[in-house]
């Protein structure tokens, strides 16, 4: 497919989107969420991609927001179609891990779809917000929602309301990032993180990723049940009879996704 606005690679199983719009900070208008939601839908079903790294081009952002000018021109109807919103939610619930690499500055719809994926690895440089509020608007792709799941109720609610930026340490204080790398090296750090998924059972990673998204969304009981479903799943495939018996006779698993 012919890419205006991201570039692709694939190496060692794991596919790498960067926002390449250095120029306005990587903004995320249409075109390039366009985009971003074809290059996940191919790779859906190529089995060559087993994890998926989000970053931005350049050295200054990993995605500064919706592009502004695009937004001035939304209407009520745009706000209730809500395309960002909508294509954030297929990569929360995506088959495949996704992480952000979160290489400068993650602002608003930036910050969303860091929130949208199952890692965040900043950058000592990362600087992360959601300053909607700053435009007389809210945070409208998943921010109001995520950010309370992940910092808490409070948090979310001061950081909002303030329209408050803070860097990578107090993100991973707070819980918004994962892990905190030194900006030099935050790319092997990423790297390091999708070999040690790649490492596992691939049909476990994808029910681990299932059971902890569905659980999150109902109450105890029927997550207790999901993860007891998704367990005996697991116990009939030829990777747990491989995965158990390699362990035993103490050499690398060779799994096979099946």
């Amino acid at each position: 497919m012919e890419l205006k606005n991201l570039l692709i690679q694939l190496e060692n199983h794991v596919g790498t989107i960067t926002i390449n719009r250095p120029d306005v900070r990587n903004a995320l208008n249409a075109a390039t969420v366009h985009e971003m939601r074809q290059v996940l839908l191919e790779w859906k079903q190529n089995p060559d991609v087993q994890v998926v790294v989000f970053t931005g081009a350049g050295e200054k952002a990993f995605a500064a927001g919706a592009d502004i000018a695009q937004l001035r021109e939304r209407t009520l109807h745009d706000a209730l179609e809500s395309q960002m919103q909508s294509f954030y939610r297929e990569i929360e619930l995506y088959e495949k891990p996704t992480i952000a690499a979160i290489n400068g500055y993650a602002l608003g719809g930036g910050c969303e779809l860091a929130m949208a994926c199952d890692i965040r690895i900043a950058g000592t440089n990362a600087k992360l917000g959601l300053p909607e509020l700053n435009l007389a608007i809210i945070p409208g792709a998943g921010g109001t929602q995520r950010l309370a799941r992940l910092v808490g109720k409070g948090k979310a609610v001061e950081m909002i309301l303030t329209g408050a930026i803070i860097g990578a340490e107090e993100a991973q204080n707070i819980g918004l990032v994962t892990q905190v790398s030194g900006s030099d090296r935050l790319f092997e750090t990423v790297r390091e993180t999708c070999e040690k998924i790649l490492s596992k059972g691939p049909l476990a990673v994808r029910l681990a990723k299932l059971a902890i998204q569905a659980g999150l969304e109902t109450d105890i009981h029927t997550g207790l049940l999901i993860e007891k479903l998704a367990q005996a799943v697991l116990f009939t495939s030829e990777d747990k009879m491989e995965g158990t018996t390699a362990f035993l006779e103490k050499r690398k698993p060779n799994f096979r996704g099946c």
